[in-house]
């Protein structure tokens, strides 16, 4: 194999597959990035046995071939080098390293044979869907915070990506919980997006499809199956994932029809306040303790080593005076999600979950169990 490529190209494209790889792996040809060249082209491939990620770069190939050589340290060699060089990589059969020129800078790094490299097949998955880049980025970004870290509920490690019909429309849904909150965002459902089955797509997953989404271009390929899920990107990129083998529980159960105490207050004044307040709390359970009363929302946080505090702000409510403790880092985490000026919360009583709309987006709803203060 003996190529050359511009520096930018290489490193956009390692920089894309290289994340995928763990650092430390006991299997060795999964610490190595697949480099395939062919005609007037070169595609690079990693993987972590869960999931894969494809790239494709234009290169300058005088002999096709394919190779596996650390990713990490590929990456960081390619990372370094002058801004527009060019990149010389050669790999031949009497010499069992990969040959890394550009200028005056020279490496070599050991290689693995490319037929030891694993290959995440496409089998079963269902036709293409055009999504909106956009509109993915968006269920991706006002749901992912929500997703569980607690590896012994793993159905609730991952978004769940399905379709609904509500109200005669269909609606392509993304939702994540960890069992204290809740986070749903939707969208009209895409052409042919209809029927398809319901998905979870582990977290790591969701993060990678996330950060290739920055250079996704207008639109999205996706495609699902019961097992599987591919995101198709602007150019060549490819990442196809094992999706979590779970059932992922009824949320409609706990998202709240009727709370009848609603509030509104400026998201971004709330969110500060509550980051001030929190400064001293505890960090186990970091409780705030909300006293709501007409025209005034009081914020308190105790802490028997570290003191109290306390913060008032205006809102909009008019109802019966009540109190209700939330955890610090989940209101802000939903209070970082409203586009809007203000967030409406729907009460329903202290022991009761919480609903949190942002009234400038119809279609997100996050939901809140409520602590013991």
């Amino acid at each position: 194999m003996k190529l050359t490529i511009e520096r930018a190209a290489l490193l956009k494209a390692l920089g894309h597959v290289q994340s995928v790889v763990e650092r430390r792996n006991t299997i060795p040809i999964l610490s190595n990035v697949l480099l395939s060249a062919d005609r007037e082209q070169v595609s690079f491939s990693a993987t972590d046995l869960d999931m894969e990620i494809i790239d494709e770069a234009a290169a300058h190939v005088d002999q096709p071939g394919q190779i596996t050589a650390p990713a990490h340290t590929l990456y960081e060699i390619v990372r370094k080098l002058p801004e527009g060089a060019d990149v010389s990589l050669t790999y031949s059969g009497e010499d069992p390293r990969l040959q890394i020129s550009a200028g005056r800078s020279r490496f070599n790094l050991p290689v693995l044979p490319a037929g030891d490299f694993p290959v995440m097949s496409a089998d079963g998955l269902s036709a293409h869907i055009q999504v909106d880049a956009n509109d993915l980025i968006r269920l991706i970004d006002k749901t992912r915070f929500a997703i569980s870290t607690e590896e012994t509920r793993y159905y609730l490690n991952g978004l769940y990506v399905h379709t609904v019909m509500d109200g005669g429309e269909a609606k392509l849904r993304a939702v994540a919980t960890d069992g204290h909150r809740l986070a749903l965002a939707e969208m009209a459902a895409p052409e042919g997006a209809a029927g398809q089955p319901g998905v979870i797509i582990p977290r790591k997953t969701i993060n990678e499809a996330r950060r290739l989404l920055e250079d996704a271009g207008e639109m999205v390929g996706f495609q699902v199956s019961p097992q599987k899920v591919r995101f198709e990107f602007a150019g060549a990129s490819a990442l196809t994932s094992k999706v979590i083998d779970g059932s992922f529980p009824d949320y409609l159960r706990v998202i709240p029809r009727d709370n009848q105490r609603v509030m509104t207050v400026d998201a971004e004044l709330f969110a500060k306040a509550v980051d001030r307040v929190a400064t001293i709390s505890a960090e186990k359970s970091r409780s705030v303790k909300l006293a709501i009363e007409t025209g005034r929302m009081t914020l308190t946080v105790r802490n028997m080593e570290a003191g109290q505090g306390v913060e008032e702000l205006e809102i909009d409510y008019d109802g019966e005076p009540f109190e209700i403790g939330f955890n610090a880092r989940y209101l802000l985490d939903v209070a970082g999600q409203i586009n809007g000026e203000t967030a409406e919360f729907r009460f329903a009583d202290p022991a009761s979950p919480t609903l949190v709309l942002d009234p400038t987006d119809a279609g997100v709803k996050y939901v809140l169990m409520p602590l013991r203060v």
